[in-house]
Order: structure tokens, then sequence, then C-alpha cells
């Protein structure tokens, strides 16, 4: 089945927030934020702006009916800032006025007295100065600091990985919309309909069933709208609780860009220990998450980092801490990965660090600790499933590595401007949310007289795909056409108290839900049709919208049944809820079975550096990937090829960047480089793994969406070993975007 949208997407016809039609009297709003990143608020003059012409009325915490609080995890930060600021770019206050112009201007004419504070910008600094979000997480598995005594090689090392601006196409939004009764109606940008529900309703101190929150679709979140759209939709709610009128907030491209969160940077420090024959018997590492002025969603991905250390490997001594530093900078927030990129970053280049010290090729420690069947992680869990040999085998083999290792070395001899790298890069990824409780869905089915259905869940459609999977699972299961089933919006009023669409779990949960759902509806079907047909209800089955009886196709269609359906008065809706079995973790042990089942991949990764000018091109990126029993390759392969172009982007050039002073300086797209056309692989080829797939993944279909991301991080081994084969003299560093800029000092340093 072909992607749903597609038709309506390249015609420019699918609908988004901004493409609404607004009310006759709608109203438009813009936020005044800090233009400091610490300091505390001595006075702000709002008078020259409100008294411009076509302001209505300018909201600060003051407006507040309920709580000035709109943290999740914790509850550590404000909607709008009351007597200190923590971050350049923290909300202070929200105008509202009859046009965006309007707003613009009013927003200019106010003035602010700031005494400022000392500002942090990097992990490093708070943890020196004792700044974090809350108390640090370690995972253990065997004793580390014995085994280190017992291993031929020990070495320790840094590295960094920077952040990463989420660039969705669309910015963040929302359009709010008074109902009767003091209800609300919220067609919001978000990735989490239940979060901007429940936390609008706590800002506006009103129940949560005043408050409606839609989604049509996103254009783009990558974990960007998981909880960072929330405070633009509350502002706005506020506003219309406050006015009883609509009002219309959009970001502009560098409004969102200061204000939001992005990918954490991490500074780590580890400690690596192999024996002779090359086996890791032990490994710590401290990592130092860089999580923001405010919590948000920084716990949570600290988590995911600590159970992603140890990537594809088995390593049976393991000792990792994480820190979750405060620092002033834009609350730091998901992003696709969610914070596993950044633990399997560090591995890698430990690894990658062992090799060259002691003169080996970097594949040869990744393969002799590749994972196995009953291995055990560090937090517990039992591999079972395993496919992380057999895709670097599938791929070693099918891609012939060896030829591609003799071809890059032949042309490393023959040339002298331009190198060639190669890599191999394994995955492991967990899939399920970390946090247990929140794995679960629930779908809303309809079938209508005519034979039509409505499908509502709580999936949120953000360019992924889901929809298509939502579909097929519900025409499949009832066996009607693709065109009797329509996928309605993401509504909190159909489908209530949903986890938002991200940790890759969203087809899983929603897709078991539409099928658990389906299925009660045909058990009902089913005993009509075997009295209509004076059969029994085991011979029934429902196909091409015909009921066929011993497999063979009936005279009684689909729409004749459900006629007799109804003049029966048998129940033609269906409310299903799935919560993903098996699943558990003990957060006081931080030891437990968190993962439904992990997804496996290799790429192998061939560069050329121009070792003239420090640029490089991205010759090919070959997979082996484990998608399971993919129900849509089409869906998933755009997965595939999406999650790495962003990993090669996040590895290589896109590079945020703050003045100590806390301000962005990577403020534009001019200063902000992400991958076009031109630094795309030449060549992306994906070779699905013959697998059977987990009963736990919809239709055995494993999740595609985090996953691939991972596989960019082998671009940058891959670039490593082409500037060492121009400058042997070089020392690898690790730290990361690889930008052709420190490619260029790597290829002549002394």
């Amino acid at each position: 089945m072909k992607n749903i949208d597609s038709f309506t997407h390249v015609r420019g016809e699918s609908l988004y927030v901004d493409d609404l039609m607004l009310r006759q009297d709608v109203l438009f709003g813009l936020c005044f934020d800090s233009p400091k990143a610490h300091g505390k608020i001595k006075s702000v003059d709002y008078s020259k702006a409100e008294a411009l012409k076509g302001v209505i009325k300018i909201f600060t915490y003051k407006d507040i009916l309920g709580e000035n609080q709109i943290g999740g995890i914790i509850q550590d930060e404000p909607l709008w800032a009351e007597d200190e600021v923590h971050f350049w770019g923290q909300p202070i206050a929200f105008i509202v006025a009859e046009t965006e112009a309007i707003a613009k201007k009013a927003r200019a004419l106010i003035t602010i007295d700031i005494e400022e504070l000392p500002v942090i910008t990097t992990a490093k600094e708070a943890k020196e100065k004792g700044s974090f979000i809350n108390a640090p997480r370690s995972f253990k598995l065997g004793d580390s600091a014995k085994t280190f005594a017992d291993c031929e090689y020990v070495f320790e090392g840094e590295t960094f990985s920077n952040g990463q601006e989420h660039l969705y196409l669309e910015t963040q939004g929302c359009y709010a919309v008074p109902q009767e009764n003091g209800s609300i109606k919220l067609t919001s940008s978000t990735q989490g309909p239940t979060a901007v529900q429940k936390t609008a309703a706590r800002v506006l101190g009103v129940p949560m069933h005043k408050i409606e929150v839609d989604v049509i679709r996103l254009g783009g979140g990558f974990g960007g709208k998981e909880d960072q759209a929330t405070p633009w939709a509350v502002m706005a709610a506020v506003a219309v609780q406050y006015l009883n009128r609509p009002v219309k907030f959009m970001l502009n491209r560098h409004d969102d860009l200061r204000m939001t969160g992005k990918r954490h940077p991490y500074s780590s420090f580890y400690k690596i220990g192999l024996t002779k024959d090359l086996k890791i018997k032990a490994f710590e590492v401290e990592f130092l998450q860089n999580s923001g002025a405010a919590a948000d969603l920084s716990p949570a991905i600290a988590e995911r980092t600590l159970f992603h250390a140890c990537n594809s490997y088995f390593i049976p001594n393991v000792s990792t801490t994480v820190y979750s530093c405060k620092t002033n900078l834009p609350p730091n927030t998901a992003f696709r990965g969610f914070g596993g990129p950044q633990g399997m970053f560090v591995i890698e280049s430990a690894i990658s660090a062992v090799a060259d010290k002691i003169g080996i090729d970097r594949r040869q420690i990744q393969e002799e600790n590749l994972l196995a069947e009953n291995d055990e992680f560090s937090y517990g869990q039992i591999a079972t499933q395993v496919e992380a040999k057999n895709t670097w085998f599938s791929a070693k083999e099918k891609f012939q590595f060896e030829k591609l290792e003799d071809e890059v070395f032949a042309f490393n001899q023959e040339n002298k401007r331009f190198t060639k790298g190669i890599s191999l890069m394994p995955i492991t990824f967990g899939i399920s949310f970390t946090n247990t409780q929140m794995n679960h869905a629930r779908a809303l089915i309809h079938i209508y007289l005519d034979g039509s259905v409505g499908v509502s869940t709580g999936a949120v459609e953000m360019g992924q795909g889901v929809n298509t999977k939502m579909l097929q699972v519900a025409q499949s299961v009832l066996g009607v056409s693709a065109n009797r089933v329509k996928i309605e919006t993401t509504n909190t009023t159909r489908v209530a108290n949903t986890s938002p669409s991200a940790a890759s779990s969203t087809a899983d949960l929603n897709g078991k839900a539409v099928e658990m759902a389906c299925k009660s509806l045909i058990d009902r079907l089913r005993k009509v049709a075997a009295k209509m047909l004076s059969s029994e209800e085991k011979n029934i089955s429902f196909q091409e919208d015909f009921v066929y009886l011993d497999a063979e196709k009936t005279a009684l269609s689909w729409e004749e049944l459900i006629t007799q359906a109804m003049a029966q008065r048998v129940a033609l809706s269906e409310n299903a809820h799935y919560a993903t079995p098996i699943i558990h973790f003990d957060k006081t042990k931080e030891k437990g079975h968190p993962f439904a089942y992990h997804v496996y991949g290799t790429a192998i990764t061939t560069v050329t550096v121009d070792c003239l000018r420090g640029t490089y091109e991205i010759d090919a990126v070959k997979m082996v990937h484990d998608f399971g029993k993919s129900m849509n390759y089409a869906v998933d392969m755009g997965q595939i090829e999406g999650g790495l172009a962003q990993g090669i982007g996040w590895m290589t050039m896109e590079e945020i960047a703050y003045g100590k002073d806390g301000r962005l300086l990577s403020n534009a797209l001019s200063t902000y480089k992400i991958p076009d056309i031109f630094s795309a692989p030449k060549t992306v080829e994906t070779i699905p793994l013959e697998t059977e797939g987990s009963e736990w993944a919809i239709k055995k279909s494993k999740a595609t969406g985090e996953p691939p991301l991972m596989y960019g991080i082998g671009t940058y081994f891959a670039i490593q070993k082409a500037v060492k084969a121009f400058n042997p003299n070089y020392k690898l560093k690790f730290h990361a975007p690889f930008t052709p800029e420190k490619v260029l000092m790597g290829l002549y340093e002394k």
C-alpha cells in the first residue's frame, strides 16, 4: 500500500495548523522572551507596546488562573518567567494583537531591565559547580573495577557529541478556539496531545475535559514536538480563556530556533579494558548530559543513554553513570534516538581509540564482541532473538566488504589529494518506552451504516507513515478494501490519556489496539453472517468486501452484512485497549526487562575526503537491517533513509553553537547546516534481514523510526580513517560533529 498521504502532499493539499480556515474574530499571538541567559528581572515596561493600536492584551504569569508550571517529569519550568530568567529565549510574556505584524511591532517596544547572573553553558562547568537537574543514575553489571586488573589493554578517554536542531519543516504552533461553557479546542502541532491537554488544564485551572486537543498531522517532529509543543498551545489557551476569542500562534523560524531545546550535547569519560584476544571485559563511562535550564525529558533521555551504552556488544562488567547537568541553555529535549545515539557514540569511540593504540582495525574488536543469544544487558534483560551477528556477517558477505576494503586501500595508495575511509557500524536498539507505564494505547473503531469505517487512535502522523499502517491493520483484519477506511485526526475527546507518538512505539501500540478492536467487531459480525448463511462461525471469514464460507466467496456482501447487523442491533463500534505485556523495570535496582524487542542492523560506510579542502563526500552507505516482517517496505525504507541522513548530519555538519553569554549563534540556516542533496550518500542500499520478526511488533513488522539514525555514526569513523590514511600523525579525537574545519585541521596536524 502506498503512503495514503502522498497524493495530497505532492499536490499541496494536506492540512497543517497553518492551513486552517480562521474565524473572522481571530487574534494573533507572539512571545516576548528573555534577551539574557540568566538574571533577575528588575523591571519590564509594557506601556508603549500596550498603547500600540491593535494590541489587545499582553499576558504574563500574573494572568494565570491555575499553576504557572509546565514541567512534565519534574515541576521546574514556568510557562512565563516570574522573577528570574534562566535561558536566552525564555518566555516572559505573550502579546495578543489583531495581526502578526502589530504583535511583532509591539514586541520591539517592550523594554526590560535584567540584573545579570553567572551563566553556565557546558555540562562540564555545571558538574564542577554542582548544578544538576536531579540525582545521577547508574547501571552496573559484574565488577568492572576489579576486572581492569585482569585486562591486557586498559585505556581511558573523553568524547563529546554536540546537540542537534530538529528543524522540522513546520514550526511550532497552535490554533486555539473557544467553545461553549468555557471549553477550548486546541489544534496543535504536537506529538503529545494528552500532554498539551493535561498541561493546559493545569495552567488554566480547569478540568481536562474542558480542553480538547486535535492533531491533523505534523510537518515533522523528530521528538521536538513531544513536550516542547506544549507551551505555545498553552499560551494561546490562556489568551482564549481571558478574551473568549480565537488565537493563532505560529512561531517564525528564528523564534523557533532561539526558544526551543535541541538534542542533548554530551561530554563523556570512559575507561575500557580488553583481553589479549580482544574481548572487552570491562567498561566504565561517566556521561555528562547538558540538560539545559529545566528538566523537560532529560531524566528519561539520560536513562535511555544508559540502556544503549554498550550498543551491540556483550560486555560482562559494566558501570555507567549519567549526570543531568543544569545549564543556562533552553531545556534540551527528545530527539530521534532519545539519548541512545549519544551512548553508542562513546562505546564506538572507545573501540576506535583502543584499535588505534594497539595497531589493529577497529572492526576486529567490534566483531569479537557482538551480542549473542542469552547474553545479558547491563540493565538485566536477557537478549533473545539476537540478530547482531546475522546483520554483521550478512552485510560483510552481501556487500563484499573485503573487496570494498581492498578498493579503499588501493585508492589511497594511488592518490595524494583524495583519501578514502570505510567503517562498519552495528546497531542494537530497544523498542518500548523505558517508562513501563507509558506502553499502552487505545483505538476507537466505528463501522457506519454504509459499511465504511472510521478509525481513531492516539497515533500522530508526522511524516512517518503511521496512518498508512493503521489503515493497513484495519482493512486487513476487517477484510474490506482500503477505500472504505478513514483514519481520523488524533483527538483527545475520541481517544483519551494517550502516550506521545515517540519511542518508535507508535505503530506497535496503536496498531495492536486497532487490531484488537477490529477482531472484536469481526467476532460479532461472524455470528450474524453464520446465521444468514446457516453455517458455523468457525467457517466464516471476510475478504475483499465479501463474506467467505469455507474459503469460498459467497453472495453476501459487506454492505448487506452491516445492514443486517444493524437490524439485529449489533454494536458496530468498538474501543480496545492494548498494554505491552512482558515488560517491566525496577528503578530501585536498575534491573528489569524494559524492551518488548530489539532492532538490529549493520551499515558499511565509505567516504572520500578532499585533503586539500577538508571537505568530504559519502560514497555509499550499505545496510543489512532487521525489519522483522515489514508490513510496508516503502514506508519503512523512507524511515531508514531519512534516519540515516539525520544521523549523518548530526555526526558531520550540524554544529550547534552558543556564545559564552548563552546566546544561540547558529540561529539561522546560513549558520546552521543540515544535509542537502549534495551531502547525502551517492548510494544508499538496504537489504532486509530474513527473520521471523517479533510477536510484540504489529504484524511482526519491527519499528523503523529511531534505529536507522545510529547508522550515521559510522560516517564519523569512516572520515576519521580517511584522515588517518592521509596523515599518520593525526591523533584520533572524538569530538562530533566532524565538520570540514575539524577535518582540515586533522589532515595537517603535526
